[in-house]
């Protein structure tokens, strides 16, 4: 059993603070949010997370990507979708990853152990259409989440090429809430998935009750969900377990909607239950989801409590 993080790290941006730094911000070369990733690296190992993030700490789960993708346009915070979308401008999370990843070979003195590692997230496309606003283009939504899957499969590529990660993450907290067309969604993730060696999870946070038996039939690797935060999925995990076949299962162990650590036997009795479900060897630990919004040392505790579990089974 291994564990991971949903994905986001609670991080601030720094300012140059030394001479190369000030020198550095003077020709525009500054990075404010390099020391975030460091620190939401080391935090995550010190936890005792084996596949790490690099903390997201550069923005919102939406314009993060759409920043870089023509035919979409940020505006007052909104994303619209105002074109054709097509192939991203640059690469956008390679450059984070690899820094998360040389920071976490440093930590372990010059070799990543084995089993251990960083993961690529990127949010899905079905969440990033939902998320926005269709200003021309596009008649219907559908047309744009099967092309932006098409762009998006170029940083999914570039991830596996140039970071090497242990798997790389989706995340499509939409697909809980029925808003979606699911043949549709299938076939965004598949396009992403197309000729990817190595392993694709999908995280998609919420109540899953009706959306279970879809999510189970969609080419991934594993599915992450949460447990910790409602008390619905379990027994939607518990009665359709088998229709999991050879997925693994990201099990949302703690609590991240609510701003304190939590119960320690409740972890434990959570986690107990998964592994009688599903086995310990088909289970990575992680947050319900993101920790962006927590304190520094209520996130930190958190992973520290779910892995101390974790070692148990180990």
């Amino acid at each position: 059993m291994k564990s991971t993080v949903v994905g986001s790290f609670p991080a601030s941006e720094s300012s140059p603070s030394n001479f190369k730094d000030k020198l550095l911000n003077s020709l525009g070369a500054y990075d404010p949010f390099k020391e975030a990733i460091k620190s939401s690296v080391i935090a995550q190992l010190d936890a005792g997370v084996d596949i790490i993030s690099d903390g997201q700490v550069r923005g919102d789960m939406v314009s993060i990507f759409t920043e870089y993708i023509p035919g979409m346009k940020i505006e007052d915070g909104n994303t619209f979708i105002v074109g054709k979308i097509r192939k991203p401008t640059q690469e956008i999370s390679i450059k984070d990853l690899q820094y998360a990843k040389k920071v976490m070979t440093e930590y372990y003195g010059g070799k990543i152990p084995e089993g251990k590692g960083v993961k690529g997230i990127i949010t899905g496309p079905n969440t990033i259409v939902h998320s926005s606003r269709i200003t021309s283009f596009y008649k219907n939504k559908e047309d744009a989440i099967i092309d932006l899957a098409h762009s998006l499969k170029f940083e999914v590529d570039a991830i596996a090429k140039k970071v090497e990660p242990v798997y790389i993450q989706v995340d499509e907290p939409f697909l809980s809430t029925g808003m979606v067309d699911m043949k549709v969604a299938r076939e965004a993730i598949g396009i992403i998935k197309d000729g990817l060696e190595i392993p694709l999870g999908m995280h998609v946070c919420g109540l899953l009750n009706d959306a279970f038996k879809d999510l189970a039939t969609f080419d991934i690797d594993i599915l992450d969900m949460e447990f910790a935060g409602n008390n619905v999925n379990l027994g939607v995990l518990e009665e359709n377990a088998y229709l999991l076949k050879d997925k693994k299962v990201g099990f949302g162990c703690v609590d991240s909607s609510v701003n304190e650590v939590d119960d320690i036997s409740d972890v434990e009795e959570l986690v107990t239950k998964a592994i009688e479900i599903v086995g310990k060897d088909n289970l990575l630990l992680d947050p319900d989801c993101g920790l962006r919004r927590a304190p520094k040392d209520v996130a930190f505790e958190k992973l520290r409590l779910m892995n101390e579990i974790k070692e148990k089974y180990s």
